[in-house]
Formats: structure tokens, sequence, C-alpha cells
């Protein structure tokens, strides 16, 4: 099964993030993964006008995490949506269907709960290879697509309150 290049997106369809504020919670668990996924979102916020000022990273320990780092995020900064970047990669044991389901189940309800949009920026994969792929390697960057997903779900969010 082909996967589209992550990266790959129509620039002309991002709105000016310019004064939007944007707080990153990335998992240190698979470094290797994750924090290219947080430079590529970087420098994809920073590429459609978001200044670094208005980016606020919060490392929280693995992905599980994530969902109370990006609450916590929303709570303790005025900002236009939270991305949550994430990499889990399937084991021998049950451990990777919890975390997946109680990550996805949690960045949905912040969703439901939050008065902004909670990205989920998670690569879910069989292996280490794939990850990598994903982050930067031949299928492009999910970080530059969280972002992006940010950066459109803020601007509609601005729209309607218009």
């Amino acid at each position: 099964m082909a996967t589209r290049d992550l990266s790959d997106y129509d620039a002309s369809k991002v709105p000016d993030a310019k004064g939007m504020r944007f707080g990153i919670a990335v998992a240190d668990w698979n470094p290797e993964v994750t924090h290219s996924l947080l430079k590529g979102c970087i420098t994809t916020l920073q590429k459609h006008g978001v200044s670094d000022e208005d980016i606020v990273v919060r490392h929280v320990p693995g992905t599980f995490e994530l969902t109370l780092g990006g609450q916590w995020l929303a709570e303790y900064d005025d900002l236009d949506g939270v991305i949550c970047l994430g990499c889990v990669i399937q084991g021998e044991t049950p451990h990777f269907t919890y975390i997946c389901q109680g990550v996805t189940q949690g960045i949905t309800q912040l969703n439901m709960e939050y008065n902004i949009p909670f990205i989920f920026g998670v690569l879910t994969t069989l292996t280490a290879d794939q990850a990598l792929d994903r982050a930067g390697g031949k299928h492009g960057n999910k970080g530059d697509e969280a972002a992006v997903t940010a950066i459109r779900m803020a601007a509609l969010q601005r729209e309607m309150e218009d």
C-alpha cells in the first residue's frame, strides 16, 4: 500500500498564520523519530508566519502522556491550537494497542472539551523503519502535516467566530 508524501501539500491553501500561537506537546520516547517530527512541525509553522515566540514546546515522557501534556498547554497558555507529536511502534505485546487507543481517545476528548483544535500528530507504525520513513524519510514528515492541519483548523475557528 502506497503512502502519500506527508510533506507534500498545496501551500496556497494554508492561511497566513502570523499572530497565531501554538503549543506542541512532543513525546521523548523514540526521540530519533519524535524530535524529527518536532523539527518539521516548527519549520512548517514558521514557514507560514508563526513567530518563534508564538511556538511553545513541552516535552512529555511518552506518547501516552501527550493527552495530559496537551491539556496542560491549553490550560496554562493562550493558544490557537495544540499539536501532539508522538510515535508508537508495534511490539510483541498488546501494549501498542492500549497506548494507541488511549492517546487517540484522549486527544479526541480534548478536541471536544476545549475550544481549540488538538492535532493528532502520532505515528502508529509496525516497524522503526516505517516511523523513520514518516519522520523526514521517504514519506515526508508527519510533523509538517500536523502543523498545516493546526494552522488550517485555527484559521477555520477564527473564520467561524467572525
